[in-house]
């Protein structure tokens, strides 16, 4: 478990639970990122499946963190008895358009991450402000692997 030094720019506390994984990132390190949120994620109890889809989403986002944003930032992820959190932060400005594709656009448009990530996750949102975007994802742990 890493400490948690409190929230960077344009991120918002976790609300309650336990604290598993607070780790930055850029460009070069995004495969050490998903390892990293592999490994907690199966600890904190997820069925396999659901652990290949929050390392998916943790890694779209990281990727487009360092592609649309400040080229680096903040991956947050803890748990509550009910559910893992993962949470995602830069404090760049926004390049590109990251909004959410039209499903008839998919075949000529990028941005098919945030669309994904909406299919695996139980929750998302995303927040924009003057010091950044930040992205949280719920999974919810369910008692039956």
């Amino acid at each position: 478990m890493n400490s948690d030094p409190g929230p960077g720019p344009g991120q918002a506390p976790p609300a309650t639970g336990t604290a598993l994984l607070e780790q930055a990132f850029d460009r070069d390190s995004l495969y050490a990122l998903r390892s990293a949120v592999a490994a907690h994620a199966a600890e904190a109890g997820l069925p396999r499946q659901r652990v290949y889809d929050v390392v998916a989403a943790a890694h779209e986002l990281a990727a487009n963190a360092v592609r649309h944003g400040a080229g680096h930032g903040r991956l947050r992820l803890w748990a509550d008895a009910r559910a893992l959190h993962l949470q995602i932060s830069d404090d760049g400005p926004v390049k590109g358009d990251t909004t959410r594709p039209d499903p008839a656009e998919w075949r000529r448009d990028h941005a098919h991450g945030l669309w994904i990530i909406d299919q695996l996750a139980d929750l998302v949102s995303l927040d924009r402000d003057a010091v950044g975007t930040t992205v949280t994802v719920t999974f919810t742990i369910s008692s039956s692997s």
